[in-house]
């Protein structure tokens, strides 16, 4: 008889008390440490792979002169590390259907370490690039699989908490790569640069194995593959990149190759309109750009890029020419708005539990704007203390507005979509760089020669000032002594217009952004269970 009494409540299994629980009652589950350690390896090898996209540029001159490359030549080391990155992040969803993600990863993971030793051991031209396409196309495939561990691994309660970590390495990455490599090259070797991958990407493997459970491939996905998807990708997004990137350097379309990258351009992106319509599953869902909310994070995420990639391009460059900073310090100035990104991490998840998500993107684009607009005040005497205020302003910006758009581009989309998504996020981000880099550096081309004969026209060469100040400098010497005073003055001339030049810049930036802002009206706040579970 004692068999047959009921024994004590707690006696009851737990998952038999939830699952008699109605859902509003039930406590959500947390992710294990198997999955955390999923999230971390999805954020170092995002933070890796953006920040050698930088990585590069303060050792440039330096890797140049040892492989014997010319400064045109030189460029390509970075160029070709965008170009192929910025093919290969679209088609990263179907290469995790194809191969399994953990499969998928481990191989990408490797064959970059293998790329970077490769980039860290050459002596010519065609072996850096080589290793740097191989960085890129390995490199680029992390990026946007750490939103898919964290949509598919992590409950949505504590997404916010994954979000916060991989917001702040995309961030984290451009900032510190100028830093890492001009303290690597000044105190160690170029090459170093490079070799700081190994370690990283041994910790990277470890956490996939034990993190990520192993899926069947899907190798029938191949037979049905979108050819001209994936060929119109390499095409299209390869020229266009190259295309802006060498566009200012060849007189945009005064030359015959910028011409026939155009074309290859206009053929690529129709092969990939042609995937849309006739393939089975296209090998990037397009179809998502005709969601309003995540056609806004789409176009936000290419203004934020342009501003990220953009600033700091421009704020090195400024500090080279006019204040004379070497690489380190000038990497130093840029690494101060990765700071806000870092302090905000730990305060993300209560954040987005209790702002609504439009407020918290418009509050860091007007941040950004105002920081840009700081700067247009630039003088030939500025320095780097002059960007200390901007770069905090802008790295909060930076933080909230990531964060917030990484958010509303998970939550905008089902789960099964999150790693098209990811992939036409980040391809945004990186394609809104490109764009900016093009532009900024034509601009600067632009207004440089405007600003350099607006102020010789201020300049009355007949003026008593004028010639009282060559008679001082010249003491009737003679044609030398005046030549040579006459140099001074265009010298000063030219780092007037130089100055005046990138002021202009930043004040395209401020447009830039303002044009974009409202478009977080498309954008729609979280569910209301989101922010409740946001806080356990």
């Amino acid at each position: 008889m004692s068999s047959a009494i009921p024994t004590a409540p707690d006696a009851i299994p737990d998952d038999v008390i939830a699952a008699a629980m109605p859902d509003g009652l039930r406590k959500p589950q947390n992710a294990d440490l198997t999955a955390w350690l999923a999230v971390v390896a999805g954020a170092v090898g995002a933070l890796m792979a953006t920040l050698d996209i930088s990585i590069v540029n303060s050792a440039l001159p330096t890797i140049q002169g040892e492989i014997g490359a010319s400064s045109t030549e030189g460029t390509w080391i970075a160029t070709s590390y965008l170009v192929s990155e910025i093919i290969i992040i679209p088609l990263t969803g179907w290469l995790e259907r194809v191969f399994g993600l953990k499969r998928f990863l481990l191989v990408m993971a490797t064959l970059f370490t293998l790329f970077s030793i490769e980039c860290g051991l050459s002596t010519t031209l065609t072996q850096m690039i080589i290793g740097r396409v191989g960085q890129g196309f390995t490199g680029g495939a992390m990026i946007p699989t750490g939103m898919t561990i964290i949509a598919t691994r992590l409950p949505r309660h504590q997404q916010p908490i994954g979000t916060a970590l991989f917001g702040s390495t995309l961030i984290m990455g451009p900032v510190m790569g100028p830093l890492v490599g001009g303290w690597l090259t000044e105190n160690y070797s170029w090459h170093y640069a490079f070799f700081i991958n190994i370690p990283v990407c041994l910790m990277l493997v470890a956490f996939l194995i034990i993190g990520l459970k192993s899926a069947p491939m899907k190798l029938d996905e191949l037979r049905q593959a979108d050819i001209l998807g994936i060929l119109g990708m390499g095409a299209g997004l390869g020229g266009l990149t190259v295309v802006l990137e060498e566009g200012n350097r060849e007189q945009w379309f005064d030359s015959t190759l910028i011409w026939r990258l155009t074309a290859v351009t206009i053929v690529g992106f129709i092969m990939i309109g042609l995937g849309q319509i006739y393939a089975k599953r296209p090998v990037v869902k397009l179809a998502l750009l005709r969601n309003r909310t995540f056609a806004a994070v789409f176009v936000l995420g290419l203004v934020l890029g342009a501003v990220l990639y953009g600033t700091s391009y421009v704020i090195p460059q400024f500090l080279a020419a006019i204040a004379g900073y070497n690489a380190q310090q000038a990497g130093s100035i840029v690494f101060l708005s990765g700071i806000p990104a870092g302090l905000m991490m730990p305060m993300f998840p209560i954040l987005v539990a209790r702002i609504d998500l439009r407020v918290a993107i418009f509050f860091g684009l007007m941040v950004m704007m105002g920081s840009c607009w700081l700067d247009t005040s630039l003088t030939a005497a500025s320095d780097g203390s002059d960007f200390f205020l901007s770069q905090l302003m802008r790295g909060l910006g930076q933080a909230f507005s990531m964060l917030f758009l990484n958010q509303a581009a998970i939550a905008s989309v089902r789960p099964d979509e999150a790693g098209d998504a990811s992939g036409l996020f980040n391809a945004a981000r990186n394609l809104g760089g490109s764009i900016s880099l093009a532009l900024l550096a034509t601009l600067q081309e632009k207004r440089l020669e405007f600003h350099h004969w607006r102020l010789f026209e201020a300049i009355p060469a007949n003026g008593t000032a004028v010639q009282t100040w060559l008679q001082g400098q010249t003491n009737g010497v003679g044609y030398d002594a005046t030549l040579g005073a006459l140099q001074s003055i265009n010298a000063t001339v030219m780092r007037e217009a130089l100055v005046l030049s990138y002021t202009d810049e930043f004040v395209a930036l401020v447009f830039a952004i303002a044009l974009a802002a409202p478009l977080i009206l498309l954008l729609r706040p979280l569910q209301k269970g989101h922010h409740k579970m946001a806080m356990h």
